[in-house]
């Protein structure tokens, strides 16, 4: 039986296996990293729908504690204006240079080392947050009185699988990540967080609003699943 799928908003494609002997509906992480479902060869995909929807903060967790993260590399760009730097030394280390981040390597150590890749994530993190924290919340307020939006607050994150969330009290959380992303895609995110706080769905009525405030936006939300928001 040919292997099927479907695309979820949040974490784009999961597939689907169907086998004979199973009796529930299970998601779990393919080696590729991956979403993978197993399911009865009967069940209908909507089950399927529905427990994702209803499991969502699981996910989350499951995709977080996997270890399936990049590798980050040798004079590598991280954001809008840093750089990262991979130098040897006496002790294992990593510090800030204007824009660039070093971290140093003692010998022996390889720079894939889980340890090494821990090291350089903590700052590019920090790194990304001062980019975010920059540019993010002024960009949103800019683009939120050119369309006439309004929000609560918004917050800075590092969550792992979403580029931002709109709550029902009107915040804005917006993951730092966004700061790896053309500028076109971080105001799409924008914009679609700003949407929320009129729409909490993803309506027909959402993607109305979405499209006034950006007409480009169905080539925006195919862009976007080329990139991952994990750091």
């Amino acid at each position: 039986m040919a292997v099927q799928s479907f695309t979820d908003k949040e974490f784009g494609e999961i597939t689907i296996h169907r086998i004979k002997t199973a009796r529930h509906i299970k998601i779990g992480l393919h080696v590729n990293g991956k979403l993978r479902a197993t399911m009865p060869p009967r069940a209908p995909k909507l089950l399927l729908r529905q427990l994702v929807n209803s499991s969502r903060d699981s996910i989350r967790e499951m995709i977080d504690n996997s270890g399936n993260r990049k590798i980050y590399t040798n004079g590598e760009a991280i954001g809008k204006t840093h750089s990262l730097l991979f130098t040897h030394g006496t002790s294992l280390s990593a510090k800030r240079q204007k824009n660039t981040i070093i971290v140093t390597i003692p010998a022996g150590v390889e720079q894939t080392a889980p340890d090494v890749q821990q090291l350089a994530r903590d700052a590019i993190i920090k790194a990304l947050r001062k980019e975010a924290k920059n540019y993010l919340p002024q960009r949103l307020a800019k683009i939120a009185s050119t369309h006439n939006y309004s929000y609560e607050r918004v917050k800075l994150t590092h969550a792992s699988t979403r580029w931002g969330s709109c709550s029902s009290s009107g915040t804005i959380s917006l993951n730092i990540a966004l700061m790896k992303l053309p500028y076109e895609l971080i105001d799409y995110v924008l914009i679609h967080e700003l949407c929320h706080t009129r729409e909490l769905n993803h309506s027909k009525n959402f993607w109305q609003l979405v499209e006034r405030a950006d007409p480009e936006y169905k080539t925006h939300v195919a862009a976007i699943k080329t990139h991952s928001p994990t750091i």
